[in-house]
């Protein structure tokens, strides 16, 4: 992204969120997120309707344009400005007349109770009584028009929040200054920038809540860029609010691949997290088929037929008491039937059985699932590495989640290791498969990465990722898939066969396998170092005991004797 394009971004960013920040009283960030992302999903769609009108008067008027209607049509050009197929036809949100920005705005501040004139060519009535049941029915009115798109994703509850309506009406003003417009930039890249920028900073304002529909920017990307998804069937049975397809999108965009050429499958049992990510899709165009409602994925498997070319997920870590109404007998369990007490391999089976046979997947867990042997976690591990199902494991370091500090790992995951020269993009639901041309054989091998000394202090608590530090680990995993530049790395990566992994027990930590970093021979022998280092370490010891009596007799002078 150009310097100007990412200034303008970042200076929005802080201007918006500043201000709606000191909005917000004493309402709860997971209350107010709704609040301020519902009027910003519906200003853009007002936006984008006002400037497909705009084009529309112009076709309309241009005697070389296919849409002309003649010089002195100004009353048949306002009705046929008011047809919502001109609209529909380039994939704009039909956005009916009491639902536009400009009436929104103009009534927001009008005494409850007061009949409000809202044209659309004919003279409409409108009696509101607050400015939440406003927005509400506006909300209601787009939904009900678009309802293929948007049927139950809006959160239409402005009438039960606790802001004042002065402070509502000041929202409305504020949201009202994003400029969906700029000389590089399209409109829906500014409005999912701003989207997901709220995102995280409601979700870092909730704590540990926040986690529950938002995945740090910097382990999607990565997990994106090692999975490749170029082509075929992206699934996430633990959304959140979309993330992994948004950071898909993307990726497609930036390797000049097309966007038509994925189908998103996820799945989310929290209703306002569900609608999240509904809306966070339809705000960019992006196709998707989330099950029609909310629904658990355990019990109540929206996508059963669903053979995914690519998984990705973020499923909440260690989660117990997840097996209710679920069989031990499930067809799902083909590795073990996993503990009742932790949803870890419950997760991984689930994402493995809805797989496509050439499918890779990729999935971020806490740490102990790399060793735990409780309650036949070991033997499911065993069971996963003994059929060939891992390829890459890669430690995490400390500090990148907002909701936790649980030490995390991706696991990535495939059912077909053999060497493969079929390509996502030459057709076919290859999968990860294809992503890359021309995949060396790798079976019975896993590729382990330690990371967790990349990446910086973002702030004094948060860690993330640089770009190069994505690509370095992105690129390790595709060297050593292709067979071509890969090495390994002391200290950072290590291709290890099954039966060095069988050597540790089935244990996945990296770091036993990439070992410690070389030193440099400084050249000195052996001898004269240690005869050096006994000396240092022998004038250290009496300058510690010199400290040791000046302190005792600094506590006895105290009256403190030690």
């Amino acid at each position: 992204m150009q310097h100007d394009e990412q200034k303008f971004l970042n200076d929005l960013d802080k201007k918006l969120w500043t201000a709606a920040d000191k909005l917000r009283s004493n309402l709860d960030a997971a209350v107010y997120k709704h609040a301020v992302l519902g009027l910003i999903f519906l200003k853009y769609v007002s936006d984008a309707f006002e400037e497909r009108r705009k084009e529309l008067a112009a076709a309309f008027k241009d005697p070389k344009n296919d849409y002309y209607l003649g010089d002195d049509a100004d009353e048949l050009i306002h009705d046929e400005l008011e047809i919502r197929d001109y609209y529909t036809e380039k994939n704009v949100f039909w956005v009916p007349a009491m639902a536009r920005w400009e009436n929104l705005q103009n009534n927001a501040k009008v005494a409850p109770g007061t009949e409000i004139e809202i044209k659309n060519g004919k003279k409409t009535i409108y009696k509101f009584t607050s400015i939440g049941k406003l927005i509400d029915d506006a909300l209601d009115a787009v939904e009900k028009e678009n309802e293929k798109k948007l049927k139950g994703v809006l959160n239409k509850t402005y009438t039960q929040l606790q802001i004042e309506p002065a402070k509502l009406g000041e929202l409305i003003d504020l949201i009202a200054t994003i400029p969906f417009h700029h000389k590089t930039l399209h409109a829906k890249d500014i409005l999912g920038h701003v989207y997901e920028y709220f995102l995280g900073q409601f979700a870092l304002a909730e704590g540990k809540k926040g986690g529950q529909y938002y995945t740090p920017k910097a382990i999607v990307t990565l997990i994106v860029e090692m999975l490749q998804p170029f082509k075929g069937r992206v699934y996430d049975p633990a959304m959140g609010s979309g993330g992994f397809f948004v950071s898909s999108e993307k990726f497609i965009e930036a390797h000049n691949g097309r966007l038509g050429d994925i189908s998103v499958y996820g799945q989310e049992s929290n209703p306002t997290t569900w609608r999240l990510a509904a809306m966070n899709m339809a705000i960019r165009g992006i196709d998707f088929n989330f099950g029609g409602e909310p629904a658990n994925t355990f019990s109540n498997d929206k996508h059963p037929d669903l053979r995914a070319d690519f998984v990705m997920a973020n499923p909440p870590f260690n989660m117990k008491e997840w097996n209710t109404g679920v069989k031990d007998d499930d067809p799902r369990w083909q590795y073990g039937i996993p503990p009742a007490g932790n949803a870890n391999f419950a997760w991984m089976q689930h994402m493995l059985y809805h797989l496509a046979p050439n499918g890779s997947m990729g999935l971020l867990l806490a740490n102990g699932s790399m060793s735990s042997n409780t309650n036949n976690e070991g033997e499911i591990r065993k069971k996963l590495l003994e059929e060939d199902r891992v390829e890459c494991m890669v430690a995490l370091p400390g500090q990148l989640f907002t909701n936790t500090q649980i030490p995390a790992c991706i696991w990535f995951l495939t059912k077909n290791k053999k060497a493969t020269r079929t390509t996502a993009r030459d057709g076919g639901s290859a999968g990860n498969a294809g992503a890359i041309s021309g995949l060396a054989d790798r079976t019975n091998k896993v590729l382990f990465i330690d990371a967790r000394n990349l990446g910086y202090m973002k702030d004094r608590v948060l860690r993330d990722f640089t770009q190069e530090d994505i690509k370095k680990i992105a690129d390790t995993f595709h060297n050593w898939k292709t067979g071509e530049g890969y090495e390994d790395v002391p200290a950072f990566c290590n291709s290890a066969t099954l039966e060095k992994i069988k050597g540790h027990d089935y244990v996945l930590t990296p770091g036993r396998y990439v070992g410690a970093a070389e030193e440099e021979d400084d050249g000195e022998l052996f001898a004269d170092k240690m005869a050096r280092l006994a000396t240092q370490l022998k004038e250290q010891f009496e300058q510690s005991d010199k400290l040791e009596i000046e302190i005792k007799k600094n506590l006895a002078g105290l009256g403190f004797n030690v």
